[in-house]
This record gives C-alpha cells, structure tokens and sequence, in this order.
C-alpha cells in the first residue's frame, strides 16, 4: 500500500444538476448550460490539487433516448467550456443502465470511484463528492470519501426537504462554487 501522501486527492462530481444546468436527459450541445461560477469553483479546486472526476448515471442511453456517443459529445462540449477558462475534468464514468437494470457503476455503487482510486493513484479518505440528489452522496459515503456534500441547484433543493434525517453528516450548500468554497476552508 503506498503511503497516503504520494496519493491523489479528486473531486468526484455528478454532472447534470452540479456542473451544468439539469434539463431531462440531455443529449444535444446546444442544450448545455453551465450553471454560473461552476467552472471558477472547478478550477479553484484544480489548481489546490484536486483530480476532478464526473460520475454519471445517463439511464437515457438504457431507455433509448439517446446513444454513448450522444453523451460523449455533451461531455467533450462541456469539457471545451471548462477548458477556456482553465478547468479539466480528468476522466467522465457513465452508468448507462436504468435503475431497474443491471449495472456495476450506476450510483449509488461505488465502483466508479473505486476504479478512479485504482487508475489515478486517488485516497478516497482525502477526497469530496459534489451532488444534487441523495444516490451521488450515498456513493461517496460508500467509497468512503472525506466528505459528501449536496448542492441546491438541480435535484439538490427536493433532495434536501424529502431525505433530512439522511443528510445529517452531509454538508449542504447552494451550488457548487459555495461547495468548493467549504472545501478549501476546511482543509488542513
């Protein structure tokens, strides 16, 4: 096992509702609209040394309302966005299977965060989940993460008034630029 300092730490983020603005089943570029101050708040934590990773369940692609290839184009879209002002999300895992379906790495399975901790050298203990609905921070508390913390854009305001006796070790903020804020002033 090598020694927790030479580990990665990464910001695991859902993608629809935290980073960009949640519209059912987005499939087209032109639908995608990030939500305001995300791309500041991804690149504070990028340049405090945190791997920013997306994991996505995309049960469009299950329900056939879209392809793998549509959702990898929103992703690299998005990801040109980032780029312009300096952010860059490391890797994209996608869950395409419905909840009814089969699936390894649909949240809340940990095993995207797992395979990220494996491919990328990450300690998950040193690591932050950023979502808007309950399974994204019951992933991270699977994985065993530092903190799960929930934002009120997207799913995130419902989430908070239906599952309040399940979020007391969450930590809940507005968006995702006041989720990096915590992070930063919270870390050693």
């Amino acid at each position: 096992m090598k020694n927790s300092t030479n580990q990665n730490k990464a910001i695991f983020l859902d993608r629809d509702g935290v980073i960009i603005e949640e519209k059912n089943y987005i499939h087209k570029i032109e639908d995608v609209s990030l939500i305001p101050k995300s791309t500041a708040a991804l690149k504070k934590l990028q340049d405090a040394g945190f791997l920013l990773i997306v994991i996505t369940n995309q049960s469009g692609i299950g329900r056939g309302y879209f392809s793998m290839e549509d959702v990898h184009k929103v992703n690299s879209h998005i990801q040109d966005l980032l780029k312009k002002e300096g952010a860059y999300i490391k890797k994209f895992y996608i869950a395409p299977e419905t909840p009814d379906q089969q699936s390894r790495g649909r949240k809340p399975s940990p095993a995207f965060l797992f395979d990220a901790r494996d491919e990328f050298n990450i300690d998950l203990s040193n690591s932050y989940v950023i979502g808007d609905k309950l399974i994204d921070l019951e992933c991270g508390w699977n994985a065993g993460v530092k903190k799960a913390i929930l934002v009120r854009t997207g799913y995130g305001k419902k989430t908070e008034m239906e599952n309040q006796d399940k979020l007391k070790q969450a930590i809940i903020t507005d968006d995702i630029f006041e989720a990096a804020n915590w992070i930063l002033n919270n870390e050693e």
